[in-house]
């Protein structure tokens, strides 16, 4: 091993920051980048550190969100000055957009120290020391993926829910996504790799965990059994201590009656799907490569409904594709209508270099994408309010989260998730109550985007995950605390109050 290769070198006063964009994929991504570096030396910086008091900044891209190159740039630019000002200082790109522009963002920002890709962010200690060494801008961005991400250490962000990955790329083709060209092929972890790591995390405390993947039950292609999603997720019903499993995102063409079944009888997996629609159009479906149907899709909603009668389900709309017709577009109004999603993450269509999509004719004028998306959010506004009155008068048992509820301290509150991963915000028992905890309340009141429960819980259950939580946040007291990633926590995201690009979980 060469001296450029000695990342456990790093003097354990170096501070690290990461900023991260984009989805679920890169949230779980900026973990192990995190446990990385804590394991070459660095340590987190302290909470409330700006980018320029930090020793190594680490930007995490998407390649996918609306004007992403726009912001990281914007973002390198603001760090020239400062990068100046303190010697020793290291920038490094990694991510989807990294994976993409390669060799482009020194070009631009030759201050950057680092660029790496989506396929070998366990380099990222080994080229930032090679950069301190030999004083020039490391760029490696390899083609496929050297190793299984989950086999690196994880500074994981929660000590109550974690992500799990059970596949990493896509075999789709889908004209607006360039995620297949960034993320590689489709590549199955072995089931016994991932129940390791499930029941090791469990064993840890965490009681909640979510099986990641970009087109996640598409699980089992690669490795030839194409039921092996359906039981994986009847195997995570067999661990004990395992109270909530969740998975995200499925794609239609591969949703079948075995992980229906396995869903509705697996007393651990969470009654609540995402399943993205994309378009109710065929004519759109079939211009964006998406191999299902409008009625193959309401069919599936059905099945589930029926297998599952209290499940949430929720769903991405990309409005405004190329050549929708308002013919098209009322097609998915009529989705929207008979599906009745709890949620909906709309997006207005627009272009992304590198997708067939973008070069398409029919390029639709920005104002009528925008009356269209406002007539879609109004409908889907309405449903969901509607769905979420229903909840009201239901006794459910929330597991209680961190940082969900922005007004919890204001309004003597706490927050957290319902089995069907409903937004919950709930009358502060008299008991001490800690993330990761099982709160039980009664529904009051409902509104579009998250439930009320205002009368005195009716149980509380302490739990390990609890304790694993108070464990975590007693050894953090005793050092200064980290620079939080910016990331969503466990389940569905809140809703994008402005027009945005799909994400990476596209499928």
């Amino acid at each position: 091993m060469t001296s450029s290769d000695r990342s456990h070198d790093v003097p354990s006063t170096k501070t690290y920051l990461i900023r991260t964009y984009g989805c679920q994929m890169n949230v779980h991504d900026s973990e192990r980048l995190s446990g990385l570096l804590e394991d070459a030396g660095y340590v987190r910086a302290p909470e409330n550190t700006t980018e320029g008091d930090a020793d190594v900044v680490v930007f995490n891209t998407c390649a996918v969100r609306e004007n992403a190159d726009n912001k990281l740039y914007g973002n390198l630019g603001r760090l020239a000055p400062m990068k100046t000002r303190r010697p020793g200082m290291q920038i490094a790109v990694g991510g989807c957009l990294a994976q993409k522009d390669r060799d482009t963002i020194v070009k631009k920002a030759p201050w950057v120290d680092v660029v790496f890709g989506t396929h070998n962010i366990g380099k990222l200690p080994v080229l930032l020391e090679r950069a301190r060494i030999q004083e020039e801008a490391q760029v490696e961005i390899a083609e496929s993926l050297e190793a299984f991400p989950s086999t690196l250490p994880t500074r994981r962000e929660s000590a109550y829910a974690a992500w799990v990955s059970i596949s990493v790329g896509c075999n789709n083709t889908c004209t607006f996504c360039i995620v297949p060209a960034l993320r590689g092929k489709e590549k199955d972890r072995r089931p016994g790799d991932i129940l390791a790591e499930v029941e090791a995390l469990v064993a840890e405390g965490v009681s909640e965990i979510t099986l990641l993947g970009q087109n996640v039950n598409a699980y089992g292609s690669d490795i030839g059994d194409r039921e092996a999603f359906s039981k994986l997720l009847r195997a995570c019903g067999k661990i004990e201590g395992l109270e909530r499993v969740r998975f995200t995102s499925p794609h239609p063409r591969d949703f079948t009656d075995d992980v229906i079944a396995a869903m509705a009888e697996t007393p651990n997996v969470m009654p609540q799907l995402h399943m993205p629609l994309q378009s109710g159009s065929d004519t759109v479906l079939k211009a964006m490569r998406r191999s299902y149907r409008q009625e193959r899709f309401l069919g599936i909603i059905d099945k589930v409904r029926a297998a599952m009668p209290d499940a949430a389900i929720s769903t991405d709309i990309i409005v405004g594709f190329p050549g929708e017709t308002e013919e098209d577009f009322e097609q998915t109004m009529h989705v929207v209508r008979e599906a009745r999603f709890a949620q909906a993450f709309t997006f207005q269509y627009s272009k992304r270099p590198g997708t067939p999509a973008a070069t398409m004719d029919g390029q639709i004028p920005k104002e009528v994408v925008q009356a269209r998306y406002e007539r879609l959010v109004e409908l889907q506004e309405r449903i969901s309010w509607e769905e979420n009155k229903k909840q009201v008068g239901r006794t459910l048992e929330i597991l209680v989260a961190e940082g969900e509820g922005r007004k919890d301290d204001a309004t003597q509150r706490l927050s957290g998730r319902a089995p069907d991963n409903r937004l919950v915000h709930f009358t502060k028992p008299d008991e001490p109550v800690r993330p990761g905890d099982v709160v039980t309340v009664e529904i009051t009141y409902a509104a579009p985007h998250h439930l009320l429960a205002e009368g005195p819980a009716k149980g509380v259950r302490r739990t390990r995950a609890g304790d694993a939580w108070e464990k975590r946040n007693a050894a953090a007291a005793a050092k200064p605390k980290g620079v939080l990633l910016g990331i969503p926590t466990i389940g569905a995201p809140a809703p994008s109050p402005a027009p945005a690009a799909a994400g990476c979980g596209c499928d």
